[in-house]
């Protein structure tokens, strides 16, 4: 790996340290902080799982003993999607809202993990630097049109390239409208 540009490797780990941190002043913070920070774990979680759906996961399910590494992570994140959603639409001052971002945040650290030990090992072995490099930027473009809000049923390429465009433009109509009004 060159030292002037991130493989995709090392731009979703950092992405996953974004996300632990994310959480933790979700956990701590009040009134506007404590709703900003969950709209940006929100968006985050939703365009970096997009991008990994659409772009990580197909390149690792070609790897010899990748189809069921990714099958258990598909799942995880269509468990982690349905949670989120209800968090999202019971807002972070809802009763029960605590409980349930203590249940995403261990479900979406112990996906992180199970990515860091299981797909990111194949894509390390079967890609050369370069490779790895040219997949950040494609990453990095598709989190640029990726919705911003979780889908869940959408954790396929397929359906993210079909779905996600519409739900894409949705969100960020959404988001930009939340802006305005939060003025």
């Amino acid at each position: 790996m060159s030292t002037d540009k991130k493989d995709v490797i090392a731009l979703l780990e950092d992405q996953h340290q974004e996300i632990r941190h994310l959480f933790g002043v979700v956990e701590r913070a009040k009134g506007d902080e404590r709703e900003d920070a969950f709209r940006d774990l929100v968006r985050l979680l939703s365009v970096h799982e997009t991008a990994e759906e659409e772009l990580v996961h197909p390149e690792v399910r070609r790897q010899d003993g990748g189809e069921p590494i990714v099958e258990a992570r598909l799942g995880e994140e269509h468990r982690a999607k349905e949670l989120l959603s209800t968090l999202d639409e019971m807002g972070p001052d809802a009763e029960g809202f605590d409980t349930l971002l203590i249940q995403l945040r261990d479900d979406v650290l112990a996906h992180a993990e199970h990515e860091e030990r299981s797909e990111f090992p194949l894509l390390r072995q079967a890609y050369d630097a370069k490779r790895l490099e040219a997949m950040a930027d494609t990453v990095r473009a598709a989190e640029a049109v990726a919705p911003t809000r979780p889908h869940p049923g959408t954790e396929s390429a397929a359906k993210n390239m079909l779905l996600g465009p519409p739900a894409a433009l949705m969100d960020r109509a959404r988001d930009a409208i939340r802006s305005v009004l939060k003025r």
